[in-house]
């Protein structure tokens, strides 16, 4: 199996890993389609805290409802 062609190459100067990590991500930027919007990351908590196909209700009381089981 023929070893894969890099995607870019340094020609002069010896970069950081930091220039070298900018680089890779204005590529990155630059290759994805404009509008492209990146996925927010949702954290576990955040997760944890949503029921399958509950609706959140905004009212009186919705914040201590908030806090209890569903």
């Amino acid at each position: 199996m023929p070893a894969e062609e890099p995607l870019f190459r340094i020609v002069r100067g010896v970069p950081t890993a930091e220039e070298l990590a900018a680089l890779v991500g204005a590529i990155v930027v630059r290759a994805r389609p404009a509008g492209a919007a990146v996925p927010a990351a949702v954290s576990q908590w955040t997760r944890s805290g949503r029921a399958a196909g509950a609706a959140l209700v905004a009212g009186p009381g919705a914040w201590r409802a908030s806090g209890l089981p569903h």
